[in-house]
């Protein structure tokens, strides 16, 4: 039961942190009278016809810097420094390369004299 109730939750956090526009847009949606009368920010104007679409617009630009934000905390996490507390220890070799000796075998192809094929000639 418990490991059940863990998996949903894990589910929902995953699906809320990649549906973050959807979630907002709905609230939006579900809410639109409510912003409309209360929270836009063109109420004084009401031939603009906003209907609460200004703060719409401003609450999805929060969102993208939200998770632009968490894009670049998280690649800052994936940053590792490379610390040494020991001095690297080079050693040069001057024989890298060892010589082999190969016989000398000549390879010779069959001597058949084939003619050589030609597809057919169109026209």
């Amino acid at each position: 039961m418990m490991r059940r109730f863990i998996a949903y939750l894990l589910i929902a956090a995953l699906v809320s942190a990649n549906f973050s526009r959807l979630f907002v847009y709905a609230g939006f949606e579900l809410n639109r009278n409510y912003i409309a009368a209360h929270l836009c920010e063109n109420i004084s104007k009401p031939w603009l016809h906003c209907d609460g679409k200004c703060y719409f617009t401003k609450k999805i630009k929060q969102t993208e810097e939200k998770e632009k934000n968490d894009e670049r905390q998280s690649q800052k996490n994936l940053f590792q420094e490379a610390f040494f507390s020991k001095k690297a220890d080079i050693r040069f070799y001057s024989k890298v390369l060892q010589v082999m000796c190969v016989p000398n075998r000549h390879i010779t192809l069959p001597g058949v004299d084939l003619p050589i094929f030609q597809p057919p000639q169109l026209g």
